[in-house]
């Protein structure tokens, strides 16, 4: 193209950056590969041939072509563009999850974002094998590797039958749900917070008779109803959400607000690039908005400043 539009070699290697003899050697190697005579060539000019002009708007389109992969390139590496792999845990509220996506893409339009719904044990395992780009975990857990964002605490109430004698308190304490069994999910999926839900019961005078494992919310609600058994959630921003429209449930905060999820986006160390930031603002954002979250970072959300791990979770 260069020799094309100077009709000079040792014009076209001055805008190359190179000499001229190299430039010639390689226009003669191209001639060879094309089996084509792309330049007539004189003491004084050099003229393309009637077969370089054909092939000469190929050779921009290539160029062009070319060029836009390495861009396109340089966005994926630097998470701009491609695809994001990313896990919620289970208990996060749909009309989060939708506030996420929403955000995400109002953030990074142009990275597809592979959303999963995964335990914090499983996000861990995928997060170590890189299968997983980054995720929201729940704490206590191994952090090792990792870098967090903000950590997002969620205070839980319990979920119990409207007759229950403990549904008529405005507060429950954890000794008022000594007769129901406790609905809680499977240790596999995040055993130090399964131990210490438990371990902060006892110490506050509730050891339930029986564990019964349950993560979807139809299954929970039955167990509810039917068993006469209770079950932490969340604190939600309108706190009615939490038992939703089920008349014969209710939620109640819990007294002294002993119990509490505390979560954080994760991501391997040195995989900080623009998607994974757009996902933990996002995230952030969309807590802040739906899940009545506290936290250190301030809820008028200044950017999420992504930290190694230690810096966040001790």
């Amino acid at each position: 193209m260069a020799v094309a539009e100077e009709s000079h070699f040792g014009r076209a290697a001055a805008r190359l950056g190179t000499a001229q003899p190299p430039l010639s050697q390689r226009i003669q190697r191209l001639e060879r590969e094309l089996g084509v005579r792309l330049f007539e060539r004189n003491s004084r000019q050099v003229t393309i041939t009637k077969g370089g002009t054909l092939l000469l708007d190929e050779a921009r389109e290539l160029l062009a072509r070319a060029e836009a992969l390495m861009a396109t390139s340089r966005r994926i590496r630097d998470g701009d563009a491609g695809l994001l792999r990313a896990a919620l845990p289970p208990d996060i509220a749909g009309e989060t999850v939708a506030e996420i996506l929403a955000e995400f893409q109002r953030r990074h339009e142009g990275v597809e974002l592979e959303l999963h719904e995964l335990p914090t044990a499983e996000q861990l395992a995928r997060l170590a094998s890189h299968d997983l780009d980054v995720g929201l975990i729940h704490h206590p857990c191994d952090v090792t590797g990792l870098g967090l964002g903000p950590v997002l605490r969620r205070e839980l109430g319990v979920l119990l039958p409207r007759e229950a004698p403990a549904a008529a308190l405005a507060e429950v304490p954890l000794t008022a749900l000594r007769d129901h069994d406790l609905i809680l999910f499977p240790r596999a999926n995040a055993p130090a917070l399964h131990d210490d839900l438990l371990t902060t019961c006892a110490r506050n005078g509730y050891t339930p008779a029986a564990i019964r494992h349950g993560q979807g919310t139809s299954f929970i609600r039955g167990l509810i109803r039917s068993a006469g058994s209770v079950a932490f959630r969340p604190r939600e921003a309108r706190p009615a959400d939490a038992a939703g429209d089920d008349p014969d449930i209710v939620w109640r905060p819990l007294a002294g607000a002993p119990l509490a999820l505390r979560s954080s986006v994760a991501w391997p160390q040195g995989r900080s690039d623009a998607a994974v930031t757009a996902f933990a603002e996002a995230t952030t954002h969309a807590m802040w908005k739906t899940a009545a979250v506290t936290t250190d970072v301030p809820a008028n959300s200044r950017p999420v400043h992504l930290r190694p791990a230690a810096e966040y979770y001790l």
